[in-house]
């Protein structure tokens, strides 16, 4: 018989990586048509011309820093701030065109299937 899981505290805030080279990705739960995802960002920026193109709709909330989210086919970039979400539809075309570099960008990002 499989083994029952069991229950898993976290802190979101704490242990963040401090590289500048990359930026952060972990996985911190998924399941059939979910997945649960920290992102820290220390000045990242997705590459010219580079807009993310995402087979699922994500929910990405900023907890801190600050970050430029650029839509295709607006013309400025959305500007978030610690508090403000998103919700990103399926296939809605975007990147990130700046994070801050004073102090880390941490996201918390569920990507699922409407």
């Amino acid at each position: 018989m499989a083994e029952t899981p069991k229950p898993y505290l976290g802190k979101f805030l704490e242990n963040l990586p401090s590289s500048v080279a990359e930026e952060s990705l972990e996985v911190l739960a998924e399941g059939r048509s979910v997945r649960v995802e920290r992102i820290v960002s220390h000045g990242q920026a997705s590459p010219d011309r580079f807009w993310y193109d995402q087979p699922q709709t994500e929910f990405v909330l900023l907890l801190t820093g600050r970050a430029l989210i650029q839509f295709e086919g607006e013309d400025e970039p959305r500007e978030l701030t610690p508090g403000n979400y998103l919700v990103i539809p399926a296939h809605c075309r975007h990147r990130v065109a700046w994070t801050t570099i004073e102090e880390p960008s941490v996201w918390l990002a569920v990507h699922y299937d409407e």
